[in-house]
């Protein structure tokens, strides 16, 4: 690997002051015009079709976008054909402008015009390459010349908008900003603006292309800033931004243009484009959104989104990618879904409306996720707080802190040696296999109690080996006269050290109680059991005979 073949590739802006580094975070949300069905799809293995491109144009008006490229009709039949087709079957709302590309040749802007005939409002985008590399090696042109190229691609464009039906506006991009002179694009883009006149009625959009990343984002947003504080009639032109990914900073480049003072954005939905991709809109709509900036973009269905995107283009939505992908809430770590629980709880406990989940940058419920399958994952790095938060969140489960570690250790070991995650209901099935219902050795078949002054006597049946057998004793409740007569029936001793009950919210149509029991045998190991039943005094019961019937389990196992 030769790096003298490289350099830093960017040129450096006079007269720039950084102020905009002050700002901690994006006071509003930028003018959002999505170039999916342009940038995007030309980008695509196999690209959109007509019904294809009018499902994703159906999808960015449900999300709020006010324009929207929707092609460069003069490049292709079903480009031309779409946009027909928007404009004769009325499709674009009344607050919609879409957008339509083309070079500075003239029987491409000719033809552009053509297809935006009628159009109600449209964004004639127009563009030529300045950038160093363009002009030495592709068109071999001094900068006059290729200055011409945008000044006659704006005379006409002006002309043209006069002569055709439609209410049209202007964008000029100087594509390969990034790799040009700040001072030679200013002196283009000023030309251009001159032959355009921006005014109140008539603003013009020039837009700085991040064709190829080739700096730092804080070296693009200081090029914006020049552009900024230098472009002729600042007033009435939007200053856009089309960053993309090469360098993997085209989220950081926007972020810190717009903090440097651009107006507008374009991107695509997941960062689609060519090479390494456009801008990810969602990313940076839902970074505002995250710092209390209304993005005014609706992402409340993320997965749904996500699901258009994917049938229409054939691409796939990262799993790690931000806010969307499939993994980005989740906590397989045991100390993350430990911390994610008792957040989670905390908030509930004080009813916060501030969102400050440890983990979880913002409230997944907000973009269509849901805490148990999206959040806490278990596998075999998951731990006791992550497995009980899932249990109670998801079934209403109350359990110890005891038995959760118990079961976590049950669970990492089962995902361990199958190699695979466990869905919610696999932990639930685990649980109950674990400590409910067991009844072998012992069962306890029938039960009856009669109070004497403050002792209570239990006349129990229990079974084993099918052999039933009938048992009285005394205690000072009915969980200690059960317990003292399964003592008596078995032999065994053992300290009943954990109990704990809880109503569940629903059992069909009667309420239940469950019972957990922790028994610790001789050598101090703690054995558990479960019970559920709509009399609390029979779960408690039944949970203590499960957890005896697992202490004898380990016992025999380890002999």
């Amino acid at each position: 690997m030769d790096i003298s073949k490289y350099s830093t590739g960017y040129y450096n802006p006079p007269e720039v002051t950084f102020d905009w580094v002050k700002k901690d975070h994006i006071e509003k949300a930028p003018s959002w015009c999505s170039v999916d069905l342009r940038d995007g799809n030309q980008s695509l293995i196999i690209p959109m079709d007509l019904n294809e491109k009018l499902e994703f144009y159906k999808l960015l008006l449900e999300v709020g976008f006010k324009e929207i490229e929707v092609g460069f009709p003069a490049a292709s039949e079903t480009e031309y054909e779409f946009l027909r087709t928007l404009i004769d079957k009325n499709m674009i709302p009344d607050d919609v402008t879409v957008q339509v590309l083309t070079q500075c040749r003239e029987h491409i802007i000719r033809k552009t015009f053509d297809a935006c005939k009628g159009a109600p409002s449209a964004i004639i985008h127009f563009y030529n390459s300045v950038s160093v590399a363009q002009r030495e090696q592709v068109f071999k042109k001094s900068k006059e010349e290729i200055k011409k190229i945008a000044v006659d691609g704006a005379k006409l464009v002006k002309k043209l908008a006069g002569e055709y039906e439609g209410n049209f506006r202007f964008e000029y991009s100087p594509e390969s900003f990034t790799g040009t002179e700040p001072e030679y694009a200013l002196e283009v883009c000023n030309a251009v603006l001159d032959v355009l006149e921006p005014s109140k009625d008539n603003n013009v959009i020039i837009n700085l292309p991040v064709t190829v990343e080739m700096s730092m984002p804080h070296i693009y947003a200081s090029q914006v800033e020049y552009m900024d504080k230098n472009l002729k009639y600042r007033e009435n032109v939007t200053l856009s931004l089309h960053p993309h990914n090469d360098r993997g900073t085209g989220v950081a480049d926007t972020e810190l243009a717009l903090l440097a003072g651009a107006d507008r954005v374009e991107g695509t939905l997941f960062g689609n484009g060519e090479r390494t991709g456009n801008v990810d809109i969602v990313t940076l709509a839902m970074n505002m959104y995250s710092h209390g900036t209304d993005p005014k973009l609706d992402f409340h269905d993320i997965p749904h989104i996500a699901e258009v995107y994917e049938k229409c283009t054939r691409m796939h939505v990262y799993e790690r990618s931000p806010y969307a992908g499939s993994l980005v809430f989740a906590a397989f770590s045991g100390s993350h879904q430990d911390a994610i629980a008792k957040g989670m709880k905390w908030r509930n406990e004080k009813q916060l409306h501030q969102w400050t989940v440890p983990y979880i940058p913002i409230d997944p419920h907000d973009i269509g996720r849901t805490y148990d399958a999206d959040v806490i994952r278990v596998n075999s790095q998951s731990g006791k707080g992550g497995i009980g938060y899932l249990l109670e969140q998801t079934y209403g489960y109350e359990i110890p802190a005891g038995m959760k570690e118990h079961l976590s250790y049950k669970c990492k070991s089962i995902s361990d040696h199958s190699h695979k995650e466990l869905m919610v209901a696999d932990v639930h099935d685990i649980f109950k296999g674990t400590y409910f219902d067991k009844t072998e050795p012992v069962k306890l078949e029938k039960v009856k109690f009669t109070q004497q002054d403050s002792k209570v006597n239990a006349d129990i049946i229990f079974e084993k080996d099918g052999q039933q057998t009938e048992v009285f004793a005394v205690g000072n409740g009915s969980l200690d006269a059960v317990s003292n007569a399964l003592k008596q029936f078995t032999g065994d001793n053992y300290k009943l050290s954990v109990y704990t009950e809880h109503s569940m919210r629903t059992c069909g149509s009667q309420s239940a109680a469950v019972a957990y029991i922790g028994l610790e045998n001789e050598d101090g190991v703690m054995h558990w059991g479960a019970g559920m039943n709509t009399d609390i005094i029979l779960a408690g019961s039944y949970a203590l005979v499960s957890a005896y019937n697992n202490m004898l389990k380990s016992k025999q196992e380890k002999e």
